[in-house]
């Protein structure tokens, strides 16, 4: 097969991205990642440089992708390396750049070896040997493939890449039919809290609504967007998505993004932005003008869980970290992403680190799943 570099998602045909077996996966997509850089969330400028790799067949017809991304920094990647530099200094080496295989600022697990879905046998094979390549010609530090379903960690791991585990807190359905079938598994402690804190929100007379990405529109768009980057700056953060963002993907992805909104007469006063594929629900930011005990909670978790039980969704992964889900019945899961590390060195230092965060992060999954807030069987 022919190999060559893309300079953005968007160079590629959205006819190619439909052929490859992606099940809707809103982040491996043209429109979410061509939207990251055409809105200069994600580009060059910003440490984003695309290097999106392309296998062909003998016919010209796409076989594979596999997203990539040159950094000079890990801002936005959630690779959590932060003290991985100085060890590559300590050796005499440079850290950066570095080859990345995600979706800008979204640590959701998800493919990362797009497929063709009458790719010949080996194409994912081939995908990884390209980027070992590459990243040897580019003398990239690294290259990380980050939050990556379990079939392919095994293939990475055969590949000779270092497994890193994660602990992130999804919703399961475990054929709950309706959110009160939800509630019903809780013990009764447990269920009148839940219970008490959506009493509040509803007491309080706001109308809350799930729309999809093609039915908002530019005003509401700008309400949304005030909504995600007052959070960001609230918090001493950099909110990276910019408003253009949120319009090109919502367009583009259609049903594949749900945003609940909750209303103050004809005023948008709260938002969640969600995004899903064919089996989950994703949630990703979310902001108020108004201060309202429990309104975070009805619209970044109750509502997404409404949301996935009514359309036949098995899970609901509301983000990364945040130990107050467990009592809501987000349960610990493990995540995975693969390294490989170029200087032998320093990839047996950071194979033992990895081997003793894995045993601390096992132990962690286990005593939160101990907090769960379900009725003991």
């Amino acid at each position: 097969m022919a190999v060559a570099l893309l300079p953005g998602a968007e160079a590629l045909p959205e006819s190619d991205w439909q052929r490859l077996a992606t099940g809707n996966d809103p982040f491996m997509s043209r429109a979410f990642l061509g939207a990251a850089e055409e809105s200069g969330a994600a580009g060059a400028e910003l440490a984003w440089r695309p290097l999106h790799l392309e296998l062909r067949g003998a016919a010209g017809r796409l076989e594979g992708l596999l997203p990539l991304y040159l950094r000079s920094h890990s801002f936005g990647d959630f690779s959590r390396d932060w003290n991985w530099p100085p060890a590559w200094q300590r050796h005499g080496l440079d850290y950066y750049p570095k080859l990345v295989t995600g979706a800008p600022y979204t640590p959701s697990p998800g493919p990362r070896l797009l497929a063709a879905r009458d790719a010949p046998a080996g194409t994912k094979e081939a995908l990884v040997e390209a980027a070992l390549a590459l990243a040897r010609e580019l003398r990239a530090s690294s290259w990380q493939c980050l939050f990556v379903r379990e079939d392919e960690a095994k293939l990475l791991r055969e590949a000779g890449l270092l497994l890193r585990r994660g602990v992130q807190f999804h919703w399961l359905d475990r054929g709950y039919g309706d959110f009160a079938g939800f509630l019903e598994s809780f013990s009764s402690q447990k269920r009148k809290k839940i219970r008490r804190e959506r009493r509040a929100v509803a007491e309080a007379g706001l109308r809350i609504e799930a729309r999809h990405g093609d039915e908002i529109g530019d005003t509401l768009w700008r309400a949304i967007h005030r909504h995600y980057r007052d959070t960001f700056l609230r918090h001493g953060n950099h909110p990276a998505f910019p408003l253009d963002f949120f319009a090109r993907a919502g367009a583009a992805l259609g049903r594949r993004m749900v945003v609940f909104l909750a209303w103050q007469g004809e005023t948008p006063v709260a938002s969640a932005i969600c995004y899903r594929d064919d089996g989950a629900l994703y949630g990703r930011h979310w902001g108020a003008d108004i201060d309202l005990p429990g309104l975070h909670f009805e619209l970044c978790y109750y509502r997404g869980i409404e949301y996935a039980l009514a359309h036949g969704l098995a899970r609901f992964e509301p983000g990364a970290q945040g130990e107050h889900k467990i009592a809501r019945g987000f349960e610990p899961v493990p995540t995975w992403s693969a390294f490989w590390i170029a200087d032998a060195r320093l990839r047996a230092v950071v194979a033992d680190f990895l081997t003793r965060e894995d045993a601390a992060l096992q132990n962690y999954a286990a005593e939160a799943a101990r907090h769960l807030p379900f009725r003991l069987t």
